[in-house]
């Protein structure tokens, strides 16, 4: 029963290094590195929340344009929230979490 066991922890674990030296293979001869789904690269701009601090990526997050500057939003309650202190005249500088 064990040598059954480590026989197929040791296919699993040949079958995994296969595929990443295939996988590998591809990426090298295509030239584009495969990214997961939903994670940025490295090196990409983010923005900032102006209403909570929070950093977002411009691509997904909520945006509204301000005369000739478009700001970001991590959600459509900061952006409502900016847009209530806007027409009330007291907007405020960014508070609450910074990262």
């Amino acid at each position: 029963m064990l040598r059954v066991a480590l026989l197929m922890l040791l296919c699993v674990f040949l079958a995994r290094t296969f595929w990443r030296i295939v996988d590998g293979l591809i990426e090298g001869i295509t030239g584009r590195p495969r990214t997961g789904a939903g994670v940025p690269q490295r090196g990409v701009q983010m923005v900032r929340d102006p209403v909570c601090g929070t950093f977002v990526l411009p691509e997904r997050a909520l945006s509204l344009t301000d005369g000739r500057s478009q700001l970001f939003f991590c959600s459509a309650a900061c952006r409502d929230t900016y847009r209530t202190r806007r027409s009330t005249g007291s907007a405020s500088p960014v508070e609450g979490r910074t990262a």
